[in-house]
C-alpha cells in the first residue's frame, strides 16, 4: 500500500469531478447534508463507477481512504 497523503482535490478528479475550489464547494452545498443512515457509496448522486471507487477505498483501507472519510464527513454537514 502507498502511504501517499490524498488531497480532497485529487479525490474530487479521481471521481471524474471538477476539482478546483469553487467546483468542490458546489459540490458540497449541492449534496449536503447526506442523510446519515445513507453509506456514503450508496448516495444517489453518485455514478455506479463513482460509487464503486469510494467503496473499494475504504474497503482496502486504501490510501485513499483517509481522504474518502473526509468526504464522508464534509458531506453530513448542512451546506
Amino acid at each position: 500500500m502507498d502511504n501517499a497523503f490524498h488531497h480532497f482535490s485529487e479525490l474530487f478528479a479521481q471521481l471524474g469531478l471538477p476539482a478546483d475550489e469553487q467546483g468542490i464547494r458546489e459540490f458540497l452545498a449541492a449534496h449536503s447534508p447526506l442523510a446519515p443512515e445513507i453509506a456514503l457509496a450508496d448516495a444517489p448522486f453518485w455514478t455506479p463507477a463513482q460509487a464503486s471507487l469510494l467503496r473499494e477505498e475504504i474497503l482496502e483501507d486504501a490510501d485513499w481512504a483517509e481522504v474518502v472519510d473526509q468526504l464522508n464527513a464534509a458531506l453530513r454537514v448542512p451546506a
